[in-house]
């Protein structure tokens, strides 16, 4: 009778099959969890438009911000398949792995918006942000032709940094998520650093800063400022509106994403970041003067709890070690994302007509008088 195989050397076996992954993604079959969502359908976009044989497997539980409107175009592409599911159900994950037998799997699936966190409550986090992940670490575990595992995640796991500083977050900044959103990433982060660790799991974890572009779910800052303007109303900014971001267009976060997925090193963590600081002011400003208008459109508000003063991204190790750079000049890139915007009022209304008002906490609050 054959001894069963001990938890170490399940390890040393998966550590030995894990290395063998390909230069392309053509002939591969790719599990896309949360594609339907903003990151995920550009990257699902993204992936077909480089790959004539790629093969895209799509889940996605269409929760609020997910919208199979932003997949209109590949529908009926033999290449891509919809699977609606939850990754918090283990049931439907180990069905999908068993059924699609896919060679890598990346997670977008997430709940992500910072004040419904805090305003609507943690619980969904938790089960998405944490309990999916584990559910998907536990799959990749039980199958053994994966050659990789990416987690989408955060530069909001690493908390805040002063205004005033030049520091910038490194692979090894310890967490500090000050929202109960960034806690729940990080914690699907560690889960994968403690998989990959103890199993040998080809897991990659990447911290990306803000991403802008066509098809985001209209509560995010650019998206609803362009919307705002769309409807002659002015610009809610929350406290003194000098928060500081770091700004990269969709399209080079999915370019870094493929990268990550062919030559990303198990267990490894990469920031990806544009380089690209800007305060919410600043964004604010730019959509006006696309807009024609002013900072008399500008409305503040009180601060959010817990509101991240900055967000700085050293992404050095991506560049250096997987050939990685941003490409796309930001003034072309912004300009193009306010004009698709736009230009897809359907989209916008569509939107809307599914999940109803954006950011409605916003209106409750009161106005503040802060100096410009």
């Amino acid at each position: 009778m054959m001894a069963k195989k001990t938890a170490s050397q399940t390890a040393k076996k998966k550590v030995g099959r894990i290395n063998n992954a390909a230069e392309t993604l053509d002939g591969m079959t790719v599990l896309v969890c949360g594609g339907a969502g903003f990151i995920g359908s550009n990257f699902i976009h993204y992936l077909l438009g480089k790959y004539p044989e790629v093969k895209i497997i799509n889940l996605d539980k269409l929760a609020y911000s997910g919208n199979l409107d932003n997949l209109r175009g590949i529908a009926k592409d033999p290449r891509y398949t919809f699977v609606r599911g939850d990754i918090a159900d283990p049931t439907k994950i180990n069905s999908i792995f068993k059924k699609f037998k896919p060679d890598y799997v990346i997670n977008f699936a997430a709940e992500t918006h910072v004040d419904r966190s805090i305003h609507v409550g943690a619980l969904e986090f938790i089960h998405t942000n944490v309990v999916g992940v584990f559910n998907i670490l536990e799959a990749v575990k039980a199958t053994e032709h994966i050659k990789k595992f990416v987690q989408v995640s955060t530069d909001e796991v690493y908390g805040s940094l002063p205004l005033e500083s030049e520091e910038k977050f490194r692979e090894t900044t310890a967490f500090a998520p000050n929202a109960p959103y960034a806690a729940t990433k990080a914690g699907g982060d560690v889960l994968c650093r403690a998989y990959h660790s103890t199993w040998g799991i080809p897991a990659v974890v990447t911290h990306c800063s803000n991403n802008y572009g066509p098809r985001q779910y209209p509560e995010k800052l650019i998206p609803f400022f362009v919307l705002r303007m769309l409807e002659g109303k002015t610009l809610p900014l929350y406290g003194d509106g000098r928060h500081v971001r770091d700004w990269i267009y969709v399209f080079d976060h999915c370019r870094a994403l493929e990268l990550c997925l062919l030559r990303g090193v198990p267990g490894a963590v990469y920031n990806i970041g544009a380089d690209n600081e800007m305060s919410n002011r600043e964004i604010a400003a730019l959509i006006l003067g696309h807009f024609g208008k002013d900072d008399s459109s500008i409305e503040f508000v009180g601060d959010r709890p817990g509101h991240d003063r900055r967000y700085a991204i050293d992404s050095s190790r991506i560049q250096k070690e997987l050939g990685w750079k941003p490409t796309y000049r930001f003034e072309d890139a912004f300009r193009e994302t306010i004009i698709w915007y736009t230009d897809n009022r359907k989209w916008i209304e569509s939107v809307r007509k599914k999940t109803g008002v954006f950011n409605p906490h916003i209106d409750l609050w009161r106005k503040h008088n802060i100096k410009k």
